[in-house]
């Protein structure tokens, strides 16, 4: 996606929502250029599918726009935009859960196929992780924020966060070394 397209300054249905100066649209044009791929990897990552990432982070995007005057003079408008991808990602998940209950399916659905066995399987596997665990996974390992951040974002100590990613990778570390062989963190 063009992130271009994302920036209306013109008098469209959508341009009562977010900045009207064009200097606005423009810092909010370098804004998305520099997060939008880092997102949609994070997302993408975070929920097993990159058409969901995309879909989550051009949403979080939208609602940066739509509180552009506010988001840009906070003192971290990334830590803001991925809070606010995180939360809608987590919503995904709810809504999923929701509509299997309704339609009493058990059964995952299957990826587009397109990224190597390897790359699903550990997708499949940071997917099978509970919530805060995959949460410290992707803000650590695959945003490579620094634990005091991932703790902020996610409003917890940071020893928690450390303790949390120690055994989010054992547990995928437990899913990819044969038995019999050491399972070392490092």
């Amino acid at each position: 996606m063009r992130v271009e397209s994302m920036v209306d300054t013109g008098d469209g249905p959508w341009s009562a929502r977010g900045p009207s100066r064009a200097a606005g649209a423009g810092e909010f044009s370098g804004f998305c250029s520099s997060h939008y791929n880092r997102l949609v990897g994070v997302l993408g990552l975070y929920c097993g599918d990159r058409a969901t990432g995309e879909e989550l982070a051009q949403e979080a995007l939208a609602r940066a726009w739509s509180h552009w005057a506010k988001v840009r003079d906070l003192e971290d408008p990334a830590g803001w935009l991925y809070r606010v991808a995180m939360n809608l990602a987590n919503s995904h998940f709810r809504r999923k859960r929701a509509e299997r209950r309704a339609h009493q399916s058990g059964r995952p659905i299957p990826d587009g196929g397109e990224d190597p066995a390897a790359i699903l399987a550990i997708r499949a596997a940071v997917a099978q992780l509970p919530r805060r665990k995959r949460t410290v996974l992707v803000l650590r390992y695959y945003l490579d924020l620094p634990f005091a951040q991932v703790a902020q974002l996610m409003d917890a100590p940071e020893s928690t966060v450390k303790s949390l990613a120690r055994r989010a990778l054992e547990d995928l570390r437990g899913e990819f070394t044969p038995t019999g062989e050491a399972n070392y963190v490092y």
